[in-house]
C-alpha cells in the first residue's frame, strides 16, 4: 500500500507561537496558530485538515460502494464537520458529521443513505478515527457539484 507524508513546524509557546504545515511534498502549505485552532483566528488547524481528509476519503469510499453495486454516481460531495471539545480536561475530537449529497441516477434517498452508512464503515479515515464515539452521516440525493 501507499505511504503518504505531511509535516509541520511550530515556533514558540502554545498560545503565542505559530506554525506552518505542508501536505505531501508541497501540494498544499498553510499556517496555523493557537487562535486558528481554539478561537477564530486566521489560518488553518489540525481539525480542518482532518475534516478535509475525512470528506475526501468518504467521498471516494461512497463512490466505490455505489459503482460496485452498479450505481456509478455523477458526483458525490461531502462536507465534514469536526467538533473539538474537552474530554477529561483535554481537547479531543468528540464528533464528526459527514454531510453528503450524491447525484446518482436511479437511486432513491433511502438506498443512498444505506450506501453512505456502508461507506462510513469502510472508509480508511473513518476506520482510523474509530476512537471518535460519534461519527454520523447525513445523506441526501441532489446535485453534488458546488
Amino acid at each position: 500500500m501507499a505511504r503518504r507524508h505531511g509535516s509541520a513546524e511550530w515556533r514558540g509557546d502554545l498560545q503565542g507561537g505559530t506554525g506552518d504545515l505542508t501536505v505531501g511534498q508541497g501540494a498544499w502549505r498553510g499556517s496555523y496558530s493557537y487562535r486558528s485552532r481554539f478561537e477564530e483566528g486566521e489560518g488553518t488547524n489540525p481539525e480542518e485538515l482532518l475534516a478535509a481528509a475525512h470528506a475526501a476519503c468518504f467521498s471516494m469510499a461512497l463512490s466505490n460502494e455505489l459503482a460496485q453495486a452498479g450505481h456509478t454516481p455523477q458526483g458525490v460531495r461531502t462536507d465534514a464537520e469536526v467538533e473539538l471539545g474537552p474530554v477529561e480536561g483535554a481537547p479531543t475530537v468528540t464528533s464528526i458529521v459527514l454531510r453528503v449529497v450524491g447525484d446518482v441516477p436511479g437511486l432513491d434517498e433511502g438506498e443512498f443513505e444505506r450506501f453512505a452508512e456502508a461507506a462510513k464503515v469502510n472508509c480508511p479515515i473513518s476506520r482510523a478515527l474509530a476512537a471518535v464515539d460519534d461519527i454520523r452521516v447525513e445523506a441526501r440525493i441532489g446535485q453534488a457539484t458546488g
